[in-house]
């Protein structure tokens, strides 16, 4: 038989608490908030922090389940006999249990399904903010258990999900065909509220479903359920991807990225030196001083207006300009020639670049890298010289006097390569509207920071790079992810490669008039240069003896198909002819 009962368990010391000693023992004694006096006995000498010792204001039930383990389980419950209840629940199912009714893991199972499902939720929450993450990453990444805290929680409550028992495929089927059924744009009514949300594009409805499916293995695995609702969701449910892209990206040209480049090293310094220019406005008054503003900067007037910011800007300020340029044309060209994502560009220290070596590499490491594999990048050769020059700026900032034994120190490995700031897109755009490089073309295709990465790519792969080569590169697991996400077919030289083919002989196609027989091409029948040219060649040299004599020679060992009589030719011989029936 089972039992209930409170436990003890030990609380702080009540403000105002004494130590006394009461029949040899330490008892603590206070006046409550109604002012009663009470007393109760505190923790032994033992105890890191001194407390008293008290019932649980629950219950807790004592069994001994199917396979004879004395389980303690915590009801929830004041009452004492709601907490019978639930021990007779218990008794139950173990009772089930040994009779061979239902299995431990049915009975395991049943022990959560009454239980919150936001419980539930946050216990997957916290086991996978401890979960070691790809490769040499410690842990998950926060956004990522962000991501899945925000879409569990909004697939309970449109899906209505109070209880494990809850769980129905059927209502994550619906709330996928409510969220498809939304408008394409966001509605918004005459004061400016939204009214309907936009649909969300196939990628994210995809990730919910994984997300889901996700939950319901660690459910499984940890014995809270016997199968996964969710299984096979993605491939069931999901939705193709490839009709509804949201974004794409294109590659810059070796042109638009010589104009970036310069263009981001004399933009800190041009915005000093834009010229003030009047803007006839006939809504307001001609001495208005809203009619002037500054010129806006291109790439025909940014070196006049650097020029010009030059002589207005104090000479420390101009240093610190000159060198936010550089800094910013430098991060550009890495990112175009190594692939770096802009999170992996900004993990990078000084000890990631090694430029003594024969091959100067950058060291991406396998914590920072996003399949959480260390790589090595080469380098080319101007952009090593670049880095080279700018990490000895660097240091000529923090080691101003120059001091040391062997010569200005170097900084610490813990030092950031480059200071990328938060706010990178929004600078790449205006750099972009400065070089007069379009943000959208005219597939709809744009241009951000990790379009740089397409562009590295795409430049590789217009190279001839193989395609080994450029997966490896790319650092991508399969090279279908490469050249579907990450080479521009317009940068690639596709007529072209057409252009290289080899002539096939269309001219020489025609049908003879007056004979019928083709007169030569390979889509005609006749021997191409490439196939049968040589046998050709040798057979023409032959004297006419030897080739009438081989010719005779092919007819005598030429094989001729036999030719079977016919059933009359059978029976007038008296041959029995062969019948297809086995019946008869």
């Amino acid at each position: 038989m089972g039992s209930v009962f409170r436990r003890m368990v030990t609380r702080p010391l009540p403000e105002g608490a004494k130590i006394i000693t009461r029949d040899g023992k330490h008892v603590a004694e206070w006046i409550d908030g109604s002012g009663k006096k009470r007393h109760a006995p505190v923790n032994g000498p033992r105890a890191k922090r001194p407390g008293i010792r008290e019932r649980a204001t629950t219950y807790t039930a004592q069994y001994r389940d199917g396979n004879g383990v004395v389980r303690r389980v915590p009801t929830g419950c004041k009452s004492l006999a709601a907490a019978r209840s639930i021990l007779n629940d218990l008794e139950s199912r173990a009772e089930k249990v040994k009779s061979g009714v239902v299995t431990q893991a049915e009975a395991d199972v049943a022990e959560h399904v009454d239980t919150a499902i936001v419980e539930h939720i946050d216990a997957y929450v916290a086991a996978l903010a401890c979960k070691r993450g790809k490769g040499a990453r410690i842990k998950v990444s926060p956004q990522h258990v962000e991501n899945v805290t925000r879409t569990l929680r909004a697939a309970i409550e449109e899906c209505g999900f109070k209880r494990l028992r809850d769980l129905r495929r059927e209502a994550v089927e619906r709330w996928v065909a409510r969220l498809i059924d939304l408008p394409a744009e966001a509605v918004l009514d005459a004061a400016g509220n939204l009214v309907a949300a936009p649909r969300p594009s196939a990628r994210t409805i995809n990730s919910k479903l994984v997300i889901l499916t996700a939950w319901g293995n660690w459910l499984v695995r940890s014995q809270r359920l016997t199968t996964n609702p969710f299984e096979r969701l993605r491939a069931d449910v999901g939705l193709d991807e490839e009709d509804d892209v949201r974004r794409c990206r294109r590659a810059l040209t070796a042109e638009e990225l010589g104009r970036l480049l310069t263009v981001a090293r004399l933009r800190p310094i041009a915005e000093y030196g834009r010229e003030t220019v009047r803007v006839i406005d006939a809504t307001r008054p001609a001495k208005s001083r809203a009619t002037w503003q500054k010129a806006g900067l291109t790439f025909a007037n940014i070196v006049s207006a650097a020029n010009r910011g030059r002589g207005r800007v104090r000479q420390d300020v101009l240093e610190r300009l000159e060198q936010s340029g550089r800094e910013r044309a430098l991060l550009y060209a890495v990112l175009c020639t190594t692939g770096l994502r802009k999170g992996e560009l900004a993990a990078l220290t000084v000890a990631d670049v090694l430029l003594d070596q024969p091959q100067p590499v950058i060291e991406l490491p396998g914590s920072e890298a996003k399949n959480g594999k260390r790589a090595s990048l080469p380098l080319r050769g101007d952009v090593a010289a670049e880095l080279q020059a700018w990490i000895e700026e660097k240091t000529e900032a923090l080691c101003p006097q120059g001091v040391g034994v062997a010569g200005v120190p170097r900084p610490t490995g813990a030092v950031p390569l480059f200071d990328v700031p938060t706010g990178l897109i929004r600078i790449l755009d205006r750099d972009l509207q400065a070089a007069g490089i379009p943000k959208r073309d005219d597939r709809g295709r744009t241009v951000d920071v990790h379009a740089m990465r397409g562009t590295f790519g795409t430049l590789l792969a217009a190279a001839g790079t193989s395609p080994i080569v450029l997966k490896e590169l790319m650092r991508h697991r399969r090279i279908e992810t490469t050249l579907k996400h990450y080479v521009d077919p317009r940068l690639l030289d596709v007529a072209g490669a057409v252009s290289a083919l080899p002539a096939i002989g269309l001219a020489g196609g025609a049908v003879a008039a007056m004979g019928g027989e083709p007169v030569g091409g390979a889509l005609n029948g006749a021997p191409t240069a490439a196939r049968g040219s040589k046998s050709q060649e040798i057979a023409d040299q032959m004297p006419a003896a030897v080739r009438a004599e081989a010719t005779a020679k092919r007819s005598r060992n030429h094989r001729v198909s036999p030719v079977f009589p016919t059933k009359e030719e059978k029976r007038a011989k008296g041959l029995e002819p062969s019948t297809s029936s086995l019946g008869s």
